[in-house]
């Protein structure tokens, strides 16, 4: 069932790629959601219209989790469920930017088991089944074996090296690097560009669901700030940071972090 999951989430990326593109960035229409959730524009809209009617659909049992959607506890009696992204970052998408992505998963009883990120402006469709590894074009690809972190590129926001996430009130040493969709952050450690990737605040599942399956069938290690392993489809859809690499970087980065630290509480 994954692959053919899979199948349907690459159709219906590919889709949303064709529509997104139709708009041209900065003069798509763009406003601000109340509650200052962020920016929106037409194309997050066209596009979720499109998944929304296109991928339930398709599987008419599943639960729907997307950003451009109002929840429902609907999605919380079903054993499976879409959990949507249609346009990470689009602030850079406004902006005219070609670093934005769709992030299309499908999660059973909480575990990711088909996956797609897809970056149509870059030519970039990263996908992953259950059980069947990760792939970026159709070819397999795997995470960085790095065991270094001194030297390690680490994908992550300059807010995350505050020194009071880390133990003795000090981040660790390690080159920082960042890119603005953390769709796409995640991707890039799937496919082993960079060693690593790091978010300690609290993260919507629609940003982080997709990369969570990529990477760990690209043979990485994906967890939330405390080490626990993510868990989707919650009643309030957010998770306790993430992060994400190979199994060495991922310990070390780990036992580097203050467990006492800002977060969300178990």
């Amino acid at each position: 069932m994954p692959a053919a999951d899979l199948h349907l989430l690459i159709d219906a990326a590919l889709e949303a790629g064709k529509i997104a593109t139709r708009y041209s960035g900065e003069t798509a229409q763009r406003w601000d959601k109340p509650g200052g959730a962020g920016p929106v524009t037409e194309a997050d809209l066209a596009v979720n219209e499109m998944l929304e009617q296109r991928l339930p659909a398709a599987r008419p049992g599943f639960g729907w989790l997307s950003e451009e959607t109002e929840d429902s506890d609907d999605r919380l009696t079903r054993d499976r469920v879409f959990i949507i992204d249609p346009i990470d970052g689009t602030r850079s998408f406004a902006e005219g930017s070609r670093t934005w992505a769709h992030s299309l998963a499908i999660a059973e009883q909480g575990e990711v088991t088909a996956a797609v990120i897809y970056l149509p402006l870059r030519d970039l469709l990263y996908a992953a089944a259950k059980g069947q590894g990760a792939t970026l074009n159709g070819a397999a690809i795997q995470v960085s074996e790095s065991s270094d972190l001194g030297s390690a590129e680490i994908l992550a926001a300059k807010p995350n090296l505050n020194p009071h996430h880390w133990q003795q009130n000090q981040a660790p040493e390690f080159r920082r690097v960042y890119r603005p969709s953390l769709a796409y952050r995640m991707a890039l450690v799937g496919q082993g560009r960079f060693d690593g990737m790091l978010t300690l605040r609290p993260s919507w599942e629609w940003d982080i669901a997709a990369g969570d399956l990529i990477i760990r069938e690209a043979g990485g290690t994906c967890s939330n700030r405390l080490g626990d392993p993510l868990h989707f489809n919650n009643p309030h859809p957010r998770l306790n940071g993430v992060i994400a690499a190979g199994a060495f970087i991922h310990h070390a980065l780990h036992a580097k972090l203050d467990p006492n630290s800002a977060g969300i509480r178990p």
